[in-house]
């Protein structure tokens, strides 16, 4: 009798270890960052005077203006055919401005110091996210981009907590803790210059650049339709700065201040690896559906539930949101757009969600400041239901369309 021999299955690819090292950054410069973060609308608001409408429109323009970054940055990578400069120019700078949060006397340093912090962040990310679609084999896409983002999470999580332990060990001094925050944000530069590797990307056509109307062309309608529903999607979700607020005014007290984005970000780390893998094999619509039935469960914990209860509740849905939507929507970038164009495909994309949020979050505080939280909340629900509405509008585009490949 012959024996019969099994047939082995293809091996599924190993994430690469370039992910591995962005992603050990990019933990680090969250680690920085919310560190800062989860304390700074108070600081805005208790220590220096700010009102709510001003912690708006200062976190508006700072996400604003690293999404007009990373179209610049987007174009340069793909033109000269090189990502990690610019990575490391982006972290480097993001590092460089964090003791200005610690010096300032009055908002508009802190605007400076957002402003130039985020410049850093427009200009690495669409690198960083185009290396990633490079160096990542199609079928796993899903799975790096949740990787990384999980663990920038994991240091979203992390920071807070440190804030927490800071607060109480410096008597809630807001500004020794800023100081202490410098320290992750040196260490994220110095591990893109000794754990990323580069890989030279695909060369565009020198009759097509990224800026250009005949490259304009070459993005597909349902790329834009992404575009589309990135940009209502923001709409929906304003900055986590009005979740800290909301926290402060049902009585969290202010050294608990960054237990808001802990919580956040301990259910966004934990769902954005699972949510990446799902989205290699199941339907991009459903799980965009998910994550905005999720975001409408936040507003309405935050309106309806009572107290700190709500907020927690509310927390929590948000990040259930951010997990499902977050690593998806750059997956589906990475997917729909040409290969030599993906610097630029990630920094439009970037810049049409950075002016959404510009725009979210100076509505949201107008609303705050003049109906009060709830309206804020309610009108963010509403937007999450226009986003809904288009996602199932576009369900057969995104099933039927094609992604590019690497």
């Amino acid at each position: 009798m012959t024996a019969l021999r099994s047939v082995p299955h293809p091996a599924r690819p190993r994430i690469p270890q370039t992910v591995w090292a962005l992603g050990l950054v990019s933990l680090f410069m969250d680690v920085s960052s919310e560190m800062i973060h989860s304390l700074l609308p108070l600081f805005l608001t208790g220590t220096l005077g700010a009102s709510v409408v001003l912690v708006g429109i200062i976190d508006g323009i700072a996400e604003s203006t690293a999404a007009i970054s990373k179209i610049f940055s987007g174009y340069i990578s793909d033109k000269i055919g090189r990502r990690k400069p610019l990575i490391l120019f982006g972290y480097g700078l993001g590092a460089l401005t964090k003791p200005l949060f610690a010096i300032a006397g009055g908002p508009m340093i802190v605007l400076g110091a957002r402003f130039a912090d985020r410049i850093g962040k427009g200009i690495r990310g669409a690198p960083r996210d185009a290396l990633i679609a490079d160096v990542t084999p199609p079928d796993i896409r899903g799975r790096a981009f949740g990787l990384r983002q999980s663990m920038d999470t994991i240091g979203a999580v992390a920071g807070p907590l440190l804030a927490i332990a800071l607060m109480a060990l410096f008597a809630s001094n807001i500004r020794a803790v800023f100081w202490v925050a410098v320290i992750p944000g040196l260490l994220a530069a110095l591990l893109v210059i000794f754990g990323v590797r580069d890989r030279r990307a695909a060369a565009a056509d020198p009759r097509a650049l990224p800026i250009s109307f005949k490259a304009i062309a070459l993005f597909t309608p349902t790329f834009w339709t992404i575009v589309v529903i990135g940009v209502v999607f923001t709409l929906a979700r304003f900055s986590e700065a009005f979740l800290i607020l909301k926290a402060s005014q049902e009585g969290l007290p202010l050294v608990l201040a960054p237990l808001v984005l802990v919580i956040m970000n301990v259910v966004y780390s934990l769902g954005a690896y699972p949510a990446g893998a799902a989205s290699d094999r199941l339907q991009a619509s459903r799980l965009l559906l998910l994550g905005l039935a999720a975001l409408v469960a936040a507003d309405l914990s935050f309106v309806l539930m009572p107290g700190l209860i709500g907020v927690f509740a509310g927390t929590a849905f948000w990040g259930v949101h951010m997990a499902l939507t977050q690593g998806l929507l750059s997956k589906l970038v990475a997917d729909h757009a040409p290969a030599q164009l993906r610097g630029s495909a990630f920094g439009l994309f970037n810049l049409s969600t950075g002016i959404a949020m510009l725009l979210a979050s100076i509505i949201a505080g107008l609303l705050w400041d003049h109906a009060g939280s709830s309206a804020t909340f309610i009108a963010g629900a509403g937007f999450a239901a226009v986003a809904a509405l288009i996602v199932i509008s576009a369900r057969n585009r995104l099933q039927a369309a094609h992604p590019a490949t690497s």
